[in-house]
């Protein structure tokens, strides 16, 4: 368990306003009151105001051998009480165009934690800085038939955010300052192309990084089976010899989807998915290596029960030579190989992530109960990283509030790693 609990003080006006809002205290028609004071389409043609105010408790408790840590000596435990707001204005459409702005600011009630910017290394990682940026600013136009062209600072997810995500679970997402269009094809059904390029990646830590990327991802609707899809990224570090080593192009096809309802209430699942990566551009490092994704699942009475195996390739001598692996940097990579976080980059050996999952919804799918179990290996499955459990319960409440809990443990007999334990506990309102 984990070794120390938060500090909490006057400043947690952030926290009691979700946990009153969370409560139920919020009736339906002061609900209805803020939805309508933010959005002006109630009232003409003005556009509206977004908001997010998202609070979060996370505990990161962790033995010696921590990749953060120069000493011999175990991290200390790290608590981050963490309120961040994002606060944006849409326009409406004008002759085809809409603009939008968004501030982004995460504000630390508590800082007993390594944010990788705020200097305190002698504690456990959690990349939430202390800071507010601009999130996004981009412009959009429509006027081309089935066609969105947007220009500027944006959120861009493809598919499973596996290869191009906004890295959403941490507080400070990650946007990108790009050229993105979207076509929904009409005539071929089914088609939606996305093709673009980004020119820079704002972080979670609010560094910005220069890249030259196209981007291509095609995606077809099969029926009511699924979706095939074929993608390619070209990722060119621009900064720095560091950042060059990542320099990568990616080419991949997956075909993931739910059956059609069977014997009144079974739905199956499935997902494979086959990708290519090699170095590419100024990337100093010559390889080439292969990433594999399986998964075969069932939904039925509201119980969602799945078996995956994922696997990342790598090349390199040891764990530690990461330069030869497949790596996903652009990736929400938080969401794949275990909640504790510890291959966010993929071992330089590869990884293997045999792993099942179980969800059950309740309350009239209010209430998310979820649970995963991983076994990690290298890429031959001969060397054990280590075994992790993750356990989440998410209530909504309507559609603007929430609450989160949430924790994982990773335990290893492999001296490469390290035992970890994270615990959190999350609001959030959302208009």
């Amino acid at each position: 368990m984990p070794k120390s609990c938060p500090k909490f003080s006057k400043r947690h006006l952030y926290a009691s306003v979700i946990a009153l809002a969370s409560s139920g205290v919020v009736h339906a028609d002061i609900t209805k009151e803020i939805e309508d004071a933010l959005n002006f389409y109630h009232y003409g043609s003005n556009g509206a105001v977004k908001t997010d105010l998202n609070y979060r408790w996370e505990n990161v408790d962790q033995d010696a051998g921590a990749k953060n840590i120069h000493t011999a000596k175990d991290p200390k435990t790290a608590n981050a009480n963490t309120a961040r707001l994002r606060l944006g204005y849409q326009t409406p459409y004008f002759h085809d165009f809409q603009a939008y702005g968004e501030y982004e600011g995460n504000y630390a009630l508590q800082e007993d934690y390594n944010s990788s910017v705020n200097g305190r290394s002698l504690y456990s990682t959690i990349k939430d800085p202390d800071r507010s940026e601009l999130n996004q600013f981009w412009l959009a136009y429509k006027g081309i038939n089935d066609t969105l062209i947007k220009v500027g600072r944006q959120r861009i997810k493809l598919d499973d955010d596996r290869f191009i995500g906004n890295v959403g679970w941490r507080q400070m997402e990650q946007t990108y300052d790009s050229v993105l269009i979207t076509h929904n094809n009409q005539t071929l059904f089914g088609l939606t192309v996305n093709a673009g390029y980004i020119d820079h990646i704002q972080g979670v830590d609010g560094k910005t990084e220069s890249l030259n990327a196209p981007i291509l991802n095609l995606n077809y609707k099969v029926n009511d089976w699924g979706n095939l899809i074929g993608y390619g990224y070209w990722l060119d570090y621009r900064d720095s010899k560091a950042n060059k080593a990542l320099s990568s192009q990616t080419y991949g096809i997956r075909f993931d989807g739910k059956s059609p309802q069977f014997w009144d209430s079974v739905n199956f699942l499935y997902t494979t998915e086959w990708s290519n990566q090699s170095n590419y551009a100024d990337n100093p490092n010559q390889y080439q290596v292969d990433r594999f994704n399986f998964m075969g699942g069932a939904t039925a009475f509201n119980l969602s029960l799945q078996g995956a195996v994922e696997q990342l390739n790598g090349l390199g001598a040891t764990k530690a030579d990461s330069r030869y692996a497949f790596q996903t940097p652009l990736g929400t990579n938080h969401a794949f190989q275990g909640w504790a976080d510890l291959f966010l980059t993929t071992p330089g050996q590869g990884i293997r992530d045999v792993f099942a999952t179980a969800s059950y919804k309740m309350l009239n799918d209010s209430l998310i109960l979820t649970g995963v179990y991983h076994d990690f290996y290298d890429d031959t499955g001969k060397t054990q990283y280590g075994t992790e459990w993750d356990f989440s319960a998410l209530k909504k409440f309507g559609k603007h509030y929430s609450v989160l809990a949430k924790y994982a443990n990773f335990n290893t007999d492999n001296g490469s790693f390290t035992d970890t334990q994270k615990f959190w506990i999350q609001g959030n309102i959302s208009f």
